[in-house]
């Protein structure tokens, strides 16, 4: 948390409310929120630049600047973006960094387990990335075009299923949650091994990540029980009411009535339906 409907929802609430403006000002206050450079480097990088707009690539926001860099923003497990009309508004608990803008609203970062993390970089070849973010794989959303693309990917691999989907070399942008939801709803469980998947299971499975991923970001995304997952704005998202399975073991399969499953996976948990997913 967030994943990539998350990150997209901000994504499009920043582009919408920061185009052309100017960072005036740039305070960091969490010792860990800077720590690709130092933190003098990027205050003096990010200082008068304007803002171009705001893509995704993954789970990682982008700011393209017009000095031909680029804001690289990672929210990792509690990451937020927040806007606020000026100084006077409250700044909540555990921001770690803030950027002035020229029309005086503030944008925070803020962050309670502090595993996020800001930093600019010179983005190259031909999409324009920074070359941080070269080794992850083709975005689930955008660039997941034909099945073909996505045999590739598990056809290769021995592992379980979740593990490749949640792996950010393989593919970018799903976590627990999304693997979950559209392992469910390609009727696969997580611990098949990806190299067994058929033909036509791996077009089932292309789809429902992509149906699940935008039904999710037309909900806002999820916000779960910790509530630490808001928009912009601090709205929080709805898709959680529409999960199948994740968070819901012991409650009734939405497909089957059969209780949902959980199940230990990489040191974390697993949804599924004993009786849908195969």
């Amino acid at each position: 948390m967030p994943e990539l409907p998350e990150v997209e929802t901000v994504r499009r609430g920043l582009a919408e409310a920061l185009g052309g403006v100017r960072v005036r000002h740039v305070e960091v206050s969490g010792a860990r929120t800077v720590r690709r450079q130092p933190v003098e480097e990027l205050v003096a990088r990010l200082g008068g630049a304007r803002v171009e707009g705001v893509r995704r690539r993954g789970k990682y926001l982008l700011v393209p600047l017009d000095t031909a860099e680029v804001l690289v923003v990672h929210l990792r497990m509690s990451g937020q973006l927040r806007l606020a009309r000026g100084p006077a508004e409250a700044r909540p608990p555990h921001t770690r960094a803030v950027l002035t803008l020229d029309d005086g609203r503030e944008l925070r970062f803020v962050d309670p387990r502090t595993f996020g993390e800001l930093f600019v970089s010179v983005p190259a070849g031909r999409r324009r990335l920074p070359p941080e973010l070269a080794g992850l794989g083709p975005d689930a959303l955008d660039e997941l075009r034909t099945p073909g693309q996505l045999r590739a990917v598990l056809g290769r691999s021995r592992r379980r299923l979740k593990d490749v989907l949640t792996d950010q070399r393989a593919i970018a942008g799903l976590g627990s949650i999304y693997a979950d939801e559209a392992l469910h709803a390609a009727g696969l469980r997580f611990d098949r091994r990806a190299d067994t998947v058929s033909g036509d299971e791996v077009a089932t499975l292309r789809r429902a990540v992509r149906t699940t991923l935008l039904a999710a970001i037309r909900a806002g995304g999820s916000t779960l029980g910790d509530g630490q997952y808001v928009d912009p704005v601090g709205r929080p998202g709805r898709y959680q009411q529409r999960h199948r399975v994740y968070g819901r073991a012991g409650q009734a399969c939405r497909r089957c009535g059969t209780p949902v499953e959980r199940a230990r996976w990489s040191g974390r948990s697993a949804y599924f339906c004993p009786t849908c997913q195969r």
